[in-house]
This record gives structure tokens, sequence and C-alpha cells, in this order.
């Protein structure tokens, strides 16, 4: 059976979640901890989102992160590993009845994921026509929606690569100014 896909407007409560989800992250990476930052679609104001509340970590050393497992078990976070990305931890968190409600992303400090991440979610925020055009294309692959989440997400795929791609130029342009 095939997961069905869900957007929503944007809501305050997910920055609400966040803000809570942040404080208690920070307890359980102790030492390890550097920054914990709110990214993906439901950090973009205006926009539809996808109800899950996407996390980012820092970390000083990511390898001191598989430690802190049973502690973010705790928390409810399931650790998947690197799941696909080289360097990475990820973690998935779900409510009582098996959605899911939150991913994780844990990164070493400074690497260029963090980077890309938060370049994209600024780019966004400074560039509201950018975060609508984001949004309708999700909501036109959800519209057509047929069961296979790979249609989905490579759907997004080219458009979050242009994005990349300005917010580069972005980027350079903003430090240039300074």
């Amino acid at each position: 059976m095939s997961q069905q896909l869900i957007l929503e407007f944007h809501q305050a409560k997910w920055r609400e979640d966040y803000a809570r989800q942040a404080d208690a992250l920070q307890q359980a990476f102790g030492a390890n901890f550097v920054g914990v930052h709110h990214i993906g679609s439901t950090a973009i104001p205006g926009i539809y989102a996808k109800p899950i509340i996407d996390i980012l970590v820092e970390v000083d050393d990511i390898d001191l992160v598989d430690d802190c497992e049973q502690g973010l078990r705790q928390l409810g976070y399931d650790p998947k590993g690197e799941y696909g990305i080289s360097g990475r931890r990820y973690f998935q968190k779900s409510d009582e009845n098996f959605r899911r409600t939150h991913h994780m992303h844990v990164f070493g400090v400074d690497t260029s994921e963090i980077k890309r991440h938060l370049g994209f979610r600024d780019f966004l925020i400074a560039h509201p026509t950018w975060a609508k055009k984001y949004s309708e294309l999700k909501r036109e692959l959800v519209a057509a929606y047929d069961g296979n989440k790979d249609r989905y997400i490579n759907g997004k795929d080219l458009f979050i690569k242009s994005i990349d791609q300005r917010v580069t130029d972005w980027l350079r342009a903003k430090a240039n100014r300074q």
C-alpha cells in the first residue's frame, strides 16, 4: 500500500514545533552540539509543504553522533545511519499513528551540505516569487501522485538544482556587496 502525500499551507505551529525539538536536541547532543536549524519547506513562510519538520543539526564530530542514539531514541528519533549521504546521520520521528513528523539531518560543522540546505532555505525566504514557483510545482506533483514517491522526488529535482545554482550566484553577489 502506498503512502498518501499531503501538502498543507504554511503554519506557524511548525516553527513552534521546531523550537521545542531544537531545545531537546541540544541537550541530547551535549558537548558535541554546535547548532540547529529549521530547514525544508516547513521553514519557508507562505508555501505549501508536507507537514514534516526538517531539522539540521551541526556537530563537532559526526562519529560521536552514534553515541547519542539512545538519548535520541528516547526523544522518538529512529536512527537510519548515513541514509545515502556520506558523512551524515539521518533520523526519523513518527507520531503514534506511524505518520512521519520529523526528519533530522546531522552533519559535522561547516560541511557543504549544511551550506546547501541553509542557502536553499534562505534564498526562497528572500525570493518569494521563487518560493511560490516551488510551492506550485509541489502541488502539481502531488495532484498527479500515483503512489510513486520517487516520481515526486525526481519531479522536484531539476527545480532544486536550478535553485542551488541561483543560491551560489546570490551568495556570491551578497559577499561582493559586503
